[in-house]
């Protein structure tokens, strides 16, 4: 497994249909772009800021339940992209594995402030390097990452769904 990081949502302009950006922590620093439905990146996005609710919605009712239960979400995982599906597994403490919707084991694991991790078959199948030209380092300091992201962005706007179809389909 590989360790991400949740970098946030975006919206692939053409189709206006959301995408969940992960990228390595270390090593390559792939993207990997996981489309999601617009309910779910609301709650992605809220969970990311750490939003405050008057009442909870299903995210934080599935993490009370949890902690009723007297058990703690300790990671999420990214295990498999199949026909172009991904799935993913919240894995709780004593090893119990909850099998979920990518975007709501991120939400619960962004919530709970846990590690997420996708494996190394899925990056090799689904992410993309992207390095800004003329820099051969990693891009660590403000500027260039916001310039990185910029970049990642203007590339959502080109893609379209069929960008994101299994090849043997074809």
């Amino acid at each position: 497994m590989v360790p991400v990081q949740v970098q946030g949502v975006a919206v692939v302009a053409a189709e206006t249909t959301p995408v969940v950006l992960l990228r390595e922590t270390e090593g390559r620093r792939r993207w990997l772009a996981i489309t999601i439905g617009g309910p779910e990146a609301t709650e992605l996005a809220q969970a990311q800021a750490q939003a405050v609710t008057t009442r909870p919605g299903t995210i934080e009712l599935i993490g009370q339940v949890i902690a009723a239960f007297g058990h703690r979400v300790t990671r999420v995982e990214v295990t498999q992209l199949h026909e172009g599906v991904f799935h993913a597994d919240l894995v709780l403490d004593e090893g119990l594995r909850v099998s979920a919707r990518p975007s709501d084991a991120l939400a619960l694991g962004l919530r709970a402030d846990v590690p997420v991790e996708v494996d190394e078959k899925v990056l090799d199948e689904a992410a993309i390097e992207l390095v800004a030209e003329g820099d051969d380092e990693d891009l660590a300091d403000g500027d260039d990452r916001e310039r990185e992201v910029e970049e990642f962005r203007t590339l959502l706007d080109e893609v379209t769904p069929d960008d994101f179809r299994d090849p043997r389909e074809d």
